[in-house]
């Protein structure tokens, strides 16, 4: 079987004793559709009110961003957020979006192109688990705004949370940081974002078993593993899992891996934060807070950062 990182990733984290998969696997091409029909969900809130503050700040925002800005979304998927920051801005220098995927970047691009089609836009390759950097030539073209929404941060660890803050605070030319954050807030409201009596978010998590069974010849059947997702108040953070639903063994690469009943892989964590708590988390990482933007309900936040002097 061919070593992919996806078959590495599966292999090392069911054998664990809390067994895991990684996130960033969610997104093959079902996975992406999926998770664009969870944002349009009722339930979950994140997507449509971090729009409604880009849309009603995006002035103050702009301003904040400053003109002749080179504009960086690290992990961008769908350009839909940074198209409405780009309208807002004086003069950007350009767009560039990082991703693992870059044929997916170019596709997802094509819109963009078309609306700004005097801005230089410049996907590059960026995974997490790696360094990374700006190509030279984009980033010598002015100051650096790192744009990072949609509380993505919230799928790192804590101490992830800090490694990456500081790997942005040392790109080439980075002055501000613009980031979105989801905050703390009933538990009852959290857990029904990520367990939507729809089952889209049900079909999205299993769709990481489909995905192993589609490209790696796993045999997991879905039918025995079921979604669900809690909120730990005492970490801060929901956690969602796949639940075996009966013992069972599962071909995974030629090798057996056994479930017990009520046994879970854990496939993400989604961390929620207070504001002050995030800046503190911030300015440890090498940035200073300047403004915070929030909706009228204090569901969601965007968090602007200049970078501090050394």
């Amino acid at each position: 079987m061919m070593e992919t990182p996806f078959a590495k990733a599966l292999i090392n984290g069911l054998n664990k004793s809390q067994k895991t998969l990684e996130p960033k696997f969610f997104y093959d091409a079902e996975g992406s559709r999926l998770f664009e029909e969870i944002t349009q969900l009722d339930a979950y809130y994140p997507t449509r009110t971090e729009l409604s503050i880009l849309e009603t700040q995006a002035d103050e925002i702009a301003a904040f961003l400053g003109p002749g800005v080179v504009l960086v979304e690290p992990g961008a998927g769908a350009p839909t957020k940074a198209e409405k920051l780009l309208a807002a801005m004086k003069s950007p220098m350009a767009y560039a979006p990082g991703d693992i995927s870059i044929d997916h970047l170019e596709r997802a691009m094509s819109p963009l192109r078309l609306r700004f089609p005097q801005l230089r836009i410049a996907p590059f390759r960026l995974d997490f688990d790696d360094a990374f950097d700006l190509p030279n030539d984009v980033a010598a073209l002015g100051p650096v705004a790192i744009f990072f929404p949609g509380s993505t941060i919230g799928n790192f660890s804590p101490e992830g949370a800090r490694r990456l803050l500081r790997r942005f605070s040392r790109i080439d030319n980075a002055q501000t940081l613009l980031i979105g954050v989801d905050l703390k807030k009933d538990k009852t409201r959290l857990e029904h974002a990520y367990d939507d009596p729809e089952g889209v978010t049900a079909a999205f998590n299993l769709n990481l078993l489909a995905r192993a069974n589609r490209e790696l010849a796993t045999d997991f059947d879905l039918s025995s593993f079921r979604h669900f997702a809690r909120y730990d108040e005492s970490l801060g953070r929901v956690e969602m899992h796949l639940e075996s639903v009966r013992d069972q063994t599962v071909n995974v690469l030629g090798k057996p891996i056994h479930f017990l009943e009520g046994e879970s892989i854990h496939t993400e964590n989604s961390y929620k934060f207070k504001v002050s708590d995030f800046q503190a988390m911030a300015a440890e990482a090498g940035w200073s807070p300047v403004k915070v933007w929030t909706d009228p309900d204090n569901l969601f936040a965007e968090l602007a950062f200049s970078k501090l002097s050394l």
